[in-house]
Protein backbone atom coordinates (compact mmCIF):
# COMPACT_ATOMS: atom_id res chain seq x y z
CA UNK A 1 0.00 0.00 0.00
CA UNK A 2 1.06 3.66 -0.70
CA UNK A 3 1.33 5.38 1.97
CA UNK A 4 2.48 8.49 0.13
CA UNK A 5 3.28 10.98 -3.21
CA UNK A 6 4.90 13.86 -3.46
CA UNK A 7 5.96 16.61 -6.38
CA UNK A 8 7.92 19.36 -6.04
CA UNK A 9 6.85 22.73 -7.41
CA UNK A 10 8.83 26.08 -7.77
CA UNK A 11 5.54 28.16 -7.01
CA UNK A 12 3.81 26.76 -3.49
CA UNK A 13 1.10 29.73 -4.50
CA UNK A 14 0.54 28.37 -7.92
CA UNK A 15 0.36 25.02 -7.01
CA UNK A 16 -2.08 25.70 -4.26
CA UNK A 17 -4.08 27.11 -6.64
CA UNK A 18 -4.21 23.78 -8.81
CA UNK A 19 -4.65 21.24 -6.49
CA UNK A 20 -6.57 23.06 -4.20
CA UNK A 21 -9.33 22.94 -6.95
CA UNK A 22 -8.37 19.69 -8.94
CA UNK A 23 -7.79 17.19 -5.50
CA UNK A 24 -11.16 17.83 -3.92
CA UNK A 25 -12.58 16.24 -6.93
CA UNK A 26 -11.04 13.05 -6.61
CA UNK A 27 -11.51 12.96 -2.67
CA UNK A 28 -8.27 14.73 -1.22
CA UNK A 29 -8.50 17.13 0.93
CA UNK A 30 -6.25 20.39 1.93
CA UNK A 31 -4.69 19.16 5.21
CA UNK A 32 -1.07 20.97 6.15
CA UNK A 33 0.87 24.02 4.54
CA UNK A 34 3.62 26.06 5.01
CA UNK A 35 6.30 28.07 3.07
CA UNK A 36 8.39 25.07 1.51
CA UNK A 37 4.92 22.75 0.86
CA UNK A 38 1.24 21.80 0.89
CA UNK A 39 -0.20 18.58 2.36
CA UNK A 40 -3.27 16.89 0.78
CA UNK A 41 -4.79 13.52 2.25
CA UNK A 42 -7.49 10.98 2.58
CA UNK A 43 -7.97 7.99 4.74
CA UNK A 44 -4.58 6.76 5.26
CA UNK A 45 -2.96 8.38 1.83
CA UNK A 46 -0.74 11.40 1.56
CA UNK A 47 -0.07 13.59 -0.79
CA UNK A 48 2.06 16.00 -0.89
CA UNK A 49 3.47 19.29 -3.22
CA UNK A 50 6.93 20.86 -1.60
CA UNK A 51 9.88 22.81 -2.88
CA UNK A 52 12.75 20.42 -3.40
CA UNK A 53 14.60 20.28 0.23
CA UNK A 54 18.21 20.42 -1.75
CA UNK A 55 17.12 23.70 -2.94
CA UNK A 56 17.65 23.14 -6.19
CA UNK A 57 14.36 23.61 -9.25
CA UNK A 58 11.75 21.61 -9.23
CA UNK A 59 12.18 19.26 -12.25
CA UNK A 60 9.34 16.46 -13.89
CA UNK A 61 10.16 12.70 -14.07
CA UNK A 62 10.10 11.21 -17.70
CA UNK A 63 7.48 8.48 -17.93
CA UNK A 64 5.98 9.38 -14.50
CA UNK A 65 2.41 9.72 -13.75
CA UNK A 66 -0.04 9.67 -11.11
CA UNK A 67 -3.20 8.30 -11.43
CA UNK A 68 -6.05 8.57 -8.74
CA UNK A 69 -9.00 6.63 -8.54
CA UNK A 70 -12.74 8.32 -9.14
CA UNK A 71 -16.27 6.63 -8.62
CA UNK A 72 -17.81 7.81 -11.97
CA UNK A 73 -16.92 9.43 -15.73
CA UNK A 74 -18.60 12.75 -14.08
CA UNK A 75 -15.80 13.02 -11.55
CA UNK A 76 -13.16 12.23 -14.43
CA UNK A 77 -14.53 14.93 -16.68
CA UNK A 78 -15.09 17.68 -13.31
CA UNK A 79 -11.24 16.64 -12.68
CA UNK A 80 -10.48 17.40 -16.04
CA UNK A 81 -12.34 20.56 -16.42
CA UNK A 82 -10.89 21.74 -13.14
CA UNK A 83 -7.52 21.19 -13.67
CA UNK A 84 -7.31 23.33 -16.90
CA UNK A 85 -9.68 26.15 -15.27
CA UNK A 86 -6.96 26.62 -12.60
CA UNK A 87 -3.30 26.08 -14.48
CA UNK A 88 -2.75 22.38 -15.49
CA UNK A 89 -2.22 21.74 -19.46
CA UNK A 90 -4.43 18.98 -21.35
CA UNK A 91 -2.16 15.89 -22.00
CA UNK A 92 -5.30 13.51 -22.95
CA UNK A 93 -9.24 14.72 -22.68
CA UNK A 94 -11.51 12.68 -20.62
CA UNK A 95 -12.18 9.38 -23.01
CA UNK A 96 -12.11 5.67 -23.19
CA UNK A 97 -9.01 4.15 -23.31
CA UNK A 98 -10.07 1.29 -25.07
CA UNK A 99 -6.35 -0.04 -25.37
CA UNK A 100 -6.41 -0.55 -21.65
CA UNK A 101 -9.37 -1.73 -20.68
CA UNK A 102 -13.39 -1.71 -22.62
CA UNK A 103 -14.40 0.37 -19.40
CA UNK A 104 -11.25 2.29 -18.40
CA UNK A 105 -12.32 6.05 -19.08
CA UNK A 106 -9.25 8.47 -18.22
CA UNK A 107 -8.66 12.02 -18.54
CA UNK A 108 -4.44 13.24 -18.48
CA UNK A 109 -3.21 16.49 -17.39
CA UNK A 110 0.13 18.39 -16.37
CA UNK A 111 0.00 20.32 -13.32
CA UNK A 112 1.52 23.77 -13.64
CA UNK A 113 4.97 22.62 -13.36
CA UNK A 114 4.51 19.76 -15.84
CA UNK A 115 3.71 16.68 -13.33
CA UNK A 116 1.44 14.37 -14.83
CA UNK A 117 -1.96 13.28 -13.22
CA UNK A 118 -4.55 11.65 -14.56
CA UNK A 119 -8.28 10.59 -13.04
CA UNK A 120 -9.28 7.35 -14.00
CA UNK A 121 -12.34 4.90 -13.35
CA UNK A 122 -13.47 1.85 -14.95
CA UNK A 123 -17.38 2.76 -14.07
CA UNK A 124 -19.64 2.48 -17.20
CA UNK A 125 -21.57 5.52 -16.02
Amino acid sequence: MIHHVSVGTNDIARSKRFYDAVLPIVGIVPMAEDEGGLGYGSGTFHFSVQVPINGKPATVGNGTHIAFAVEDRSMVNRFYAAALKYGGSDDGAPGLRPNYDANYYGAFVRDPDGHKIEAVTYSAK
